[in-house]
């Protein structure tokens, strides 16, 4: 047992407390929370910071680690998945090694569950043994050519069934983006999805996603010509991009969109409205590496947005660590305060991948992680500046 105690705790569903203190066990379950004045001064083991649970990763892609650096930034999405394509061969050693070292990265910066991507199952032995929970999105994507849905389906229902799926880790089959798959190959996805699976998908990230959806113009009809596909079956819907998958996806389960740069007011309105469960997952410094342009998360909080946090890839980004992309919405937004951001970070993220009983809060029963934001002004908890702060990893 355990008796830590720090200038704040943070629970998260409830306020922070002054000179809180936690008790948990060698689990790292909580057996109490409290405050200092009720214990002796012995018995307590003091930091100077503020404790909180472990963050929660909503949106990366662990399999692409080895890949840190060799693409630009600044390219732009469609230019960015040229390069992708391109460069993502490398060893079986490299790639694994890579991904046993980003994979205690997250760890380290207070990581405890991830919401991570896979188009093969390179991760997976990684993800069983390691301390982290992983939910893994086995992602299909035709490239909006019905000749190759047939193949797509085989070759990713191959990885699906070896994916992670047990009392630790859980899977879900998902589709890439609306601009990679088929209505008939949205069909499968759906049909692989027989229980309350938690699906994910990349969303409005770029003004090219919606223009091929509006009229059928842009840089995707420019890509997909460009190695064949005269796009012959697709017909623009005159409407953005989530119209579309909307209309495709199964919305009655709990569905994660990602980046959802390009978002109006009035498509975040159409979500709320047409799927029973949604969060937001926003990756700030994936959107700044690729495009240079972040989401107006006023329009999201405007709209009661369950919003939460994701990395995405070592390729798209400089480090795997959920304070960072904090600190950079905080720069950009100053008027999202502290608090708000620790609670996408951390019970949003939980909740959206259905680990909420377990992670994401301090709360007696739960087993969280605990780690403690050290370095900054305490003084007061309403007035935290995150940029001040580090992550030490404390259980």
């Amino acid at each position: 047992m355990k008796k830590i105690s720090a200038d704040y705790v943070f629970p998260v569903t409830s306020p922070a407390i002054h000179h809180g203190v936690i008790e948990y066990n060698d689990h790292g379950e909580i057996i109490a929370i409290g405050e200092r004045k009720n214990y002796s001064p012995e018995e307590l083991e003091i930091y100077s910071g503020i404790i909180i649970p472990g963050f929660i990763n909503t949106h990366c892609h662990l399999e692409l680690s080895h890949m840190k650096g060799q693409v630009p930034t600044g390219l732009g999405l469609i230019s960015f998945i040229k390069e992708v394509v391109t460069k993502r061969n490398f060893t079986e050693e490299v790639i694994l090694s890579s991904i046993q070292k980003a994979d205690q990265e997250m760890f380290d910066n207070g990581i405890m569950a991830v919401g991570d991507i896979s188009n093969m199952s390179h991760t997976f032995a990684a993800k069983e043994s390691s301390p982290i929970r992983y939910y893994t999105f086995v992602e299909y994507f035709d490239l909006m050519n019905p000749d190759l849905t047939d193949s797509i389906t085989a070759q990713y229902d191959a990885v699906y069934d070896l994916a992670p799926n047990n009392l630790k880790n859980k899977r879900s089959a998902v589709p890439h983006a609306p601009y990679s798959v088929t209505p008939e190959l949205f069909r499968r996805i759906n049909a692989r999805n027989l229980q309350q699976e938690i699906i994910s998908i990349h969303n409005e990230e770029t003004i090219a996603e919606n223009e091929l959806f509006q009229s059928k113009s842009g840089e995707f009809v420019t890509f997909y010509n460009s190695f064949g596909n005269d796009l012959i079956n697709f017909n623009p819907i005159g409407k953005d991009a989530i119209h579309y998958s909307s209309a495709n996806m199964n919305r009655n389960l709990p569905t994660i969109m990602v980046h959802n740069t390009m978002m109006s007011e009035e498509d975040i309105v159409f979500a709320h409205h047409q799927f029973e469960s949604v969060y937001w997952a926003t990756c700030p410094n994936a959107n700044i590496y690729i495009e240079n342009t972040l989401p107006d998360y006023h329009k999201f909080i405007r709209n009661g947005a369950l919003m939460t946090i994701g990395t995405d890839s070592l390729t798209s980004n400089w480090q795997l660590s959920i304070l960072e992309e904090l600190k950079t919405i905080e720069q950009h937004f100053p008027y999202i305060g502290a608090e708000t951001l620790l609670r996408w970070a951390t019970i949003n993220g939980a909740t959206a991948l259905g680990f909420e009983k377990e992670l994401g809060s301090l709360e007696v029963g739960k087993s969280p992680g605990i780690i403690l934001l050290s370095g900054g002004d305490v003084r007061q908890f309403s007035d935290l500046k995150l940029s001040e702060f580090s992550v030490k990893r404390i259980k």
